[in-house]
């Protein structure tokens, strides 16, 4: 019985009137229903840009890679790359700055493109993760394998790729009732499919129509398309395994992000990570000028234009005031 009213949405009858009283709202899910879809988007849009990507590489002796390629290649993967840490990241998941309609739109668009889940799920699933960072509830964490290399190995193919196929679902009714409310992103969010497919057919038409032939569609599709999309998980995924595992830390924190400045441009700025978790509020990941941090610069563009504003950016003095002393963090390293 008390199974039944779990499901129901029921807890145990009020003492006082006898009413039913709501039970709490869980904060994960798990079906055999759920557990499909997973699945059938791991292969869609995880497994499927792996042998694209070995196709286009194949596709080299029938059709070699030019200018074109390098083109849609480089294009799609900085729109659909900002539409995720700008639009998925900064803008819907923590709130850091403020937007129009149409921009917000627009960003949705684009980060549905990317094809690494529809807006609200990613939402709930990086609220979920900052919740429950490097530790239990956290759907990616490296570092819950266990120790030694083998648990090290284990962590970092669990949280970069394996955990896709199959993990508790966050509850979006708790984790992004926003997002549910907002009729124009809910839209948006629920034709993710179109989007994905948009973001396929773009380079596909491009392709065709500057060589005029099959080939060249075809060429477009794997360059612009699949490789785009295989490429531009893997750097997010890597944001997700080696930057809780490898890097530098500069502030206190329980959890165990980690900056890898290096790599500031090719993540757009989302290498930047252990900052973000310092301050999850922040439009800057970089936390200064000189740090790479691409998705801060286009935020900042669109301030500068009136389409962007309350950036909630730190202070200087609140920044301070959580570093790390460098005598006491030496053990982890200095921001880079």
């Amino acid at each position: 019985m008390a199974d039944i009213q779990r499901a129901a949405g029921i807890s145990n009858l009020d003492a006082d009137t006898g009413d039913a009283r709501p039970a709490p709202r869980r904060k994960t899910l798990s079906s055999p229903y759920l557990h499909r879809l997973q699945r059938r988007h791991f292969l869609l849009f995880d497994i499927i840009p792996i042998l694209g990507t070995i196709a286009a590489l194949g596709f080299l002796t029938v059709h070699p890679f030019g200018f074109t390629e390098l083109g849609l290649l480089a294009s799609m993967w900085l729109l659909t790359g900002l539409g995720v840490t700008v639009g998925y990241h900064r803008l819907f998941t923590h709130r850091t700055f403020r937007t129009t309609r149409g921009v917000s739109s627009v960003l949705a668009v684009l980060g549905s493109m990317a094809g690494q889940g529809g807006m609200v799920s990613w939402v709930a699933l990086h609220r979920r993760h900052h919740e429950c960072s490097d530790r239990a509830g956290d759907p990616h964490s490296p570092n819950l394998a266990g120790g030694g290399l083998r648990g090290r190995l284990r962590g970092l193919a669990h949280s970069h790729f394996l955990w896709m196929r199959r993990h508790e679902y966050p509850n979006i009714a708790h984790y992004a009732p926003d997002l549910l409310r907002d009729r124009a992103l809910a839209r948006i969010g629920r034709r993710y499919d179109y989007w994905v497919l948009l973001g396929l057919l773009i380079p596909t038409l491009v392709g065709g129509l500057v060589y005029w032939s099959w080939a060249g569609a075809v060429s477009g599709l794997l360059w612009g398309g699949l490789v785009r999309i295989f490429v531009l998980e893997h750097i997010i995924w890597s944001i997700n395994s080696f930057l809780h595992m490898f890097g530098t830390r500069a502030f206190d924190s329980r959890e165990n992000s980690r900056n890898g400045g290096v790599f500031g441009l090719l993540t757009l700025g989302e290498s930047w990570h252990h900052n973000h978790h310092a301050f999850p509020e922040s439009p800057s990941f970089g936390l200064a000028w000189y740090r790479l941090d691409p998705g801060y610069w286009l935020i900042r563009t669109l301030a500068a234009c009136g389409l962007a504003w309350d950036l909630k950016v730190p202070s200087t003095e609140r920044i301070a005031a959580r570093r790390v002393p460098r005598t006491a963090g030496t053990a982890t390293g200095p921001a880079t």
